[in-house]
This record gives C-alpha cells, sequence and structure tokens, in this order.
C-alpha cells in the first residue's frame, strides 16, 4: 500500500512490540494534522518491510532515517541525533520538534488559546517528552535512567498483547492495542495541555488583579485559581490573598515565603488563631469573620468585605520588623 494509492496520508511505525515514545509520536501527528480515526482520513501502517515504509508519507521509529524535511523520524541509526545536552531522542521527542506545538495549538483551539501554545510546547518538551526520550533510549545527561511501574513507559508498555493472547500474532498482531494506547496518551497529553493552560491563564489574571488592586500586599480574586506560583515568578509583595469559596464564604489565604513551605511571610493575627464565628468577630472586629485556621495560615468571612476587613487588619496588627 503506498500514498499514491489514496488520498489519505499513510502514516507508518514499526510493527510487534510498542513504546511509549511511538505511540506518543502518533498521538502528536495525528493531533497536529488534524487527523481522526484510521482508515477515516489516514492510513496507519505498522509494518517492517522496507519497500512500504520507503512509500509511506511519514514514518517514525523505523526506517534508519532522520529528516525532518522528508518527515523521517528513526532515532536508532548511527549519527541519529541528541539534544544539546547530549541526551538522546526517541521518536517522540523527534516528532515533537516539528509537530509539538502545531499538536498543542489544536489541543488549545476550543478555548481560544493558542496564544499559550509555543510556551506550553517548551514547557512539555522539557518535562514530559525529554522522559519519554531518557525512559526509550536508557540515556540521560543528568545521570542513570530510573524508571518505575506507574511511570507513563510503564503504562503505555502494558496495552501489549500478553505472550499468550491470540491478539499477539499474526499480521495485525497488537494494532488495535496500539491504538487502545493512544487513546490512553492523547487522554494524558490533553489534560497535561490543559493543565498548562489553565496555569498561563491564571498567571495572567492574577498580574491583572495585582495591578487593580488598591494594596499590593493584598492579592484580591474574583475567582478561586491558583496565584502563588504567578506571584513566586513575578516576585511580587503579596502577603495575602483574598478570593471566593464555593461554599458562599471569601477565603483569606496567606502567601509562603517560598515554593513549598508550610510558613508565611507574615501569618494571620496570633490572636485570631483557632477562633471561629462569634468569638472571632469579637476579636477581630469583622462582623461576618468565620474562622482562622489554628496554624494562622488561611481565614474566612461570609463576605467579600469582610475578608478584605481582616486583610488589612492583620496587616495593621503584624509585629514591627
Amino acid at each position: 500500500m503506498t500514498s499514491s494509492d489514496t488520498a489519505r496520508p499513510v502514516l507508518a511505525t514499526h510493527s510487534g512490540k510498542f513504546h511509549c515514545d511511538e505511540v506518543f509520536a502518533y498521538v502528536v501527528l495525528r493531533l497536529a494534522l488534524g487527523l481522526n480515526a484510521p482508515g477515516d482520513d489516514h492510513l496507519l501502517l505498522r509494518t517492517r518491510k522496507a519497500e512500504l515504509i520507503e512509500s509511506a508519507d511519514i514514518v517514525w521509529d523505523v526506517g534508519s532515517q532522520y529528516d525532518p524535511a522528508a518527515n523521517r523520524f528513526d532515532h536508532h541509526q548511527r549519527g541519529a541525533p541528541l539534544r544539546p545536552d547530549g541526551t538522546p531522542f526517541s521518536s517522540a521527542g523527534l516528532v515533537w520538534q516539528v509537530y509539538g506545538e502545531r499538536a498543542v495549538a489544536r489541543l488549545l483551539q476550543p478555548k481560544g488559546a493558542e496564544a499559550f501554545a509555543p510556551v506550553i510546547a517548551s514547557d512539555l518538551d522539557e518535562s514530559l517528552i525529554r522522559r519519554i526520550d531518557e525512559v526509550d533510549t536508557g540515556i540521560s545527561a543528568k545521570g542513570p535512567v530510573q524508571d518505575d511501574s506507574l511511570g507513563l513507559a510503564a503504562l503505555v508498555g502494558g496495552f501489549n498483547p500478553t505472550w499468550d493472547d491470540p491478539a499477539g500474532a499474526g499480521p495485525t498482531a497488537g494494532d488495535a492495542a496500539f491504538l487502545e494506547a493512544a487513546a490512553f496518551v492523547e487522554g494524558v497529553l490533553r489534560r497535561k495541555v490543559d493543565g498548562r493552560r489553565a496555569r498561563h491563564a491564571a498567571e495572567a489574571s492574577v498580574l491583572e488583579a495585582h495591578q487593580a488592586g488598591e494594596d499590593p500586599r493584598i492579592l484580591v480574586l474574583d475567582r478561586g485559581m491558583p496565584w502563588k506560583s504567578a506571584v513566586f515568578t513575578h516576585d511580587l509583595p503579596v502577603l495575602f490573598a483574598v478570593s471566593p469559596a464555593s461554599n458562599g464564604n471569601w477565603m483569606l489565604d496567606t502567601m509562603p515565603p517560598e515554593p513549598g513551605s508550610f510558613a508565611q511571610r507574615q501569618p494571620l493575627p496570633e490572636a485570631w488563631a483557632g477562633l471561629q464565628e462569634g468569638e472571632l468577630a469579637a476579636q477581630s472586629g469583622v462582623p461576618d469573620a468565620v474562622f482562622v485556621h489554628l496554624r494562622r495560615f488561611v481565614g474566612a468571612a461570609r463576605s467579600r468585605e469582610g475578608a478584605m476587613a481582616m486583610a488589612r487588619k492583620a496587616l495593621a496588627l503584624a509585629p514591627a520588623e
């Protein structure tokens, strides 16, 4: 079967047992090119026959050739490309260099967030894609490659038919399982992309809210969202964040001094620690104050105004340095 036999492009990789890198590369190609199911608008060919590989439109993880201009993405031959730090590419990494940003942009398109595609594609290349490369080649510039039974490569490998499964024999051995693995990988990639989209969207909202705020030490958000990483990234002088909670209250959160820390740049007043409702209202002077955690890292009021009042009072009651 050749691409000249049909208007549908032929996408080819090797037959037999599959690994995470060629499954991931297939998902990226299909997304980037806007392709649907095999047999619908393209042909997926899993083979080791040289004549079929040579005639395919796009080939990855087989063929002993790396030529992105010709859509050839193998990494098993001598002289195969390396990352700048010396880590070998797998077929996933090679395909990602050419098609990754396009695949990410297509996933972002329904939410009109294509502008985030370059930064998300670069971020995923340094984390997810590099990890696939390292596990597949067994080589990392950072030292020995450690895989685990819950890593993506192991999970994808688990889709292969067992030795005594009839689906693992014959000319189409493992083809159905390959597509099942691809559906799983696509779900992982979609969630990775959307999670990063949400993070970048939150960062933009945090910066906008901070710029519009009356006091640079108090960040006021109209929706709950991740905000601390934006504060760290942009070195904002935020001490408290005020935002709505799902139960109708307004939360007052403190800012840690560094990522991962359970301390606070400025904890809530010690006199408020562990108090609730009436006791807290009397002690704080905020009528609708709801609670302050015993560890003084979070509190709440029933209204935005109440949470703001708690934040201002906490600033005023802070011990002098």
